[in-house]
């Protein structure tokens, strides 16, 4: 193939990536991880993929590879595709407004008011462009990071990370405990939520991050049983490294926001506590992004594309006849109630692997259940694992969730 012939693949490509991150296709079945990965990478990535496609067009310009067919057939679609990116990262720049009205609608629009002025003074409405045009630089100043510490018996996947603020915090740093995702089957601990945990540390927050027992090889409860036992070695460890035990906060994505969601509504349920059933395992507010609220599906919300399989097979290794009130027991609508901890539910509009609908149907329970504010945001446009990276939607997710957390705090 010639230079020319790859210019305009590499035009075919990008175009349908674009595609992909602007439309909302959902019921794809085998398609669907193909789809999401060029939606995700080109929704998030916009402005970054438009500076190399226009750098790349000065390039073959100046080459004189535009007087060939092919050449000149590629650009022309690039140049279409540019409008599509522009329109992607113009919609990821209107982020806080439907944060902002998420937060001012489940907090109030006075919110930042309740928190302490030295809090209030930390808290952050723009975003700064060297770190969403720098995806995966995830370090920053002032944060310590301690690696591979043992909070059970399961080897590897019962290890943790430590984020913990250089700077002293009088009476100690509130916890923010961090679960990955990755469908209950994959993951690690170093792999999502680097942008809000450097965040948060940053302001004297220490942050945790946890591996946890994994399917095929564990079935349903052992991971939400090694979130609960994590949160009792915080409880017993923490202050060791300046962490206050008595306030901890958990947060997630994907299966890692349903563990969130889980643990946040099922505090000291001693049949999730074997051998450590009298720790204390409450959290003081909750945060998952994109979770699976519901294994039953109740609301009948993705009949064409049911997780049923997956799950039954792999992670719960019962089917869903025969064990349905497990199944029930694993979905966190199931368990809302009036003293549910403050919540913040995040979703992507756009989400082709966990429906949004069903974000909108757990949040709804929530809400009539619970005693404590329940903030929900839908983000137009946003892909599942929209947050893993710096990106312009990732940062200003960051920002707000930074301010639930200090409004939950002040508010203990």
């Amino acid at each position: 193939m010639t230079f020319a012939g790859i210019y305009l693949a590499l035009a075919i490509v990008s175009a349908i990536g674009t595609t992909a991150a602007i439309i909302k296709a959902r019921q794809l079945y085998w398609a669907a991880p193909f789809y999401f990965l060029g939606a995700w990478l080109t929704g998030e990535l916009a402005a970054i993929h438009l500076g190399v496609q226009v750098l790349l067009a000065v390039i073959v310009s100046a080459s004189g590879l535009l007087d060939q067919t092919l050449a000149q057939c590629g650009l022309g679609l690039f140049a279409i595709n540019w409008l599509g990116l522009g329109y992607l990262h113009v919609q990821a720049m209107d982020t806080p407004i439907y944060l902002r009205r998420a937060l001012n609608t489940g907090l109030g629009e006075d919110y930042r008011s309740q928190i302490p002025p030295e809090r209030r003074a930390l808290l952050q409405d723009t975003i700064a462009s060297q770190s969403w045009l720098q995806p995966f630089r995830f370090g920053r100043e002032g944060v310590r990071v301690h690696e591979h510490l043992s909070y059970g018996d399961a080897g590897k996947r019962n290890l943790l990370d430590i984020y913990q603020p250089v700077t002293p915090r009088e009476g100690g740093f509130p916890v923010l405990l961090q679960v990955h995702g990755g469908g209950w089957m994959i993951g690690e601990k170093e792999q999502q939520a680097k942008p809000l945990m450097y965040h948060m540390a940053q302001r004297g927050w220490i942050c945790v991050a946890i591996n946890y027992r994994l399917s095929p090889k564990a079935a349903f409860p052992a991971h939400i049983v090694d979130v609960k036992k994590s949160i009792a070695w915080i409880r017993n460890n923490i202050a060791d490294f300046g962490g206050d035990p008595d306030y901890i906060a958990i947060t997630g994505g994907s299966a890692g926001g349903h563990l969130t969601a889980l643990a946040a509504l099922t505090p000291n349920l001693s049949e999730w506590q074997p051998g450590f059933e009298d720790a204390d395992t409450r959290v003081q507010a909750a945060v998952p992004f994109y979770g699976v609220h519901d294994f039953l599906d109740r609301h009948d919300i993705r009949p064409a594309m049911s997780m049923d399989e997956v799950l039954g097979k792999h992670v719960m290794q019962c089917s869903k006849d025969d064990q349905r009130q497990l199944w029930d027991l694993a979905s966190p609508i199931a368990h809302v109630n009036a003293s549910a901890p403050p919540f913040f539910v995040v979703h992507g509009s756009h989400d082709s692997l966990v429906w949004v609908e069903e974000a909108r149907a757990f949040v709804a329970a929530l809400d009539e259940a619970s005693a404590q504010p329940v903030v929900y945001a839908e983000l137009p446009g946003a892909q599942h694992a929209f947050e893993v990276f710096h990106s312009v939607r990732t940062d200003h997710a960051v920002n707000a969730v930074a301010d639930f957390l200090e409004f939950a705090h002040a508010n203990r």
